[in-house]
């Protein structure tokens, strides 16, 4: 298993193909264009914030998803919690890592998880925290390559959501709208990211897809 190492960056999965994703977005009238004053579900203090919810962010690297997730989270009162999954494997990981720490202010404190989200959102998902966790695609990743069950960890993450006290907004990239890969590895992993997609939008109180910087509200 590999050691827990310091990291935070969606968008780039270690030890595996890193495949171009192409995104169809379906027609809906529920398209959020964000700027500087709005939110997903509303402004600190309204009274459409809730203090115990999940939020879902999902959509391909680069789509603006860590960005919009982060300002939701900057909206929202109680104490901002980062949690990040990724690990630094290599200079390009590291890098990334290095530019989503800047874009944090000093409000933030980071908690590196690559693999026990469960237990940290059970500690630390208290007393009205927001809990940030970017990214779960990276969290998949982490899993599948130390050997873990992905229904188990699956199950009992969602189980964690349910008994969060705080809010936890989440951000997760779809995998599955691009060509079939051409290996198995890469194959296993566009269908576990699907599974636990599936289950943890199932899950959540509102989802979002995210394409070219942009919301739509799928729930």
């Amino acid at each position: 298993m590999r050691r827990p190492l310091s990291g935070h960056s969606c968008g780039h999965s270690p030890g595996l193909r890193t495949l171009s994703i192409r995104f169809r977005v379906p027609f809906s009238s529920h398209l959020w264009e964000p700027d500087a004053r709005s939110s997903y579900v509303g402004r600190a203090g309204d009274a459409t914030m809730d203090e115990r919810e999940t939020i879902l962010f999902i959509g391909g690297a680069r789509s603006g998803k860590s960005r919009l997730a982060q300002a939701e989270a900057e909206r929202r009162p109680g104490r901002l919690i980062y949690i990040a999954t990724a690990v630094g494997l290599d200079d390009e990981m590291r890098e990334r890592i290095a530019r989503h720490r800047a874009d944090r202010d000093a409000r933030w404190r980071t908690i590196e998880c690559p693999i026990d989200l469960p237990d940290t959102i059970a500690r630390e998902g208290v007393d009205g925290a927001v809990l940030l966790i970017d990214c779960l695609t990276l969290w998949l990743s982490n899993l599948m390559l130390g050997g873990h069950d992905i229904a188990l960890a699956t199950v009992a993450f969602t189980d964690a959501l349910a008994t969060s006290g705080g809010t936890v907004i989440l951000v997760t990239n779809e995998v599955g709208q691009g060509i079939v890969p051409d290996n198995a590895l890469a194959r296993r992993f566009r269908d576990e990211a699907g599974f636990m997609n599936q289950e943890i939008a199932a899950q959540a109180g509102k989802v979002a897809f995210v394409v070219g910087g942009r919301t739509l509200v799928l729930k």
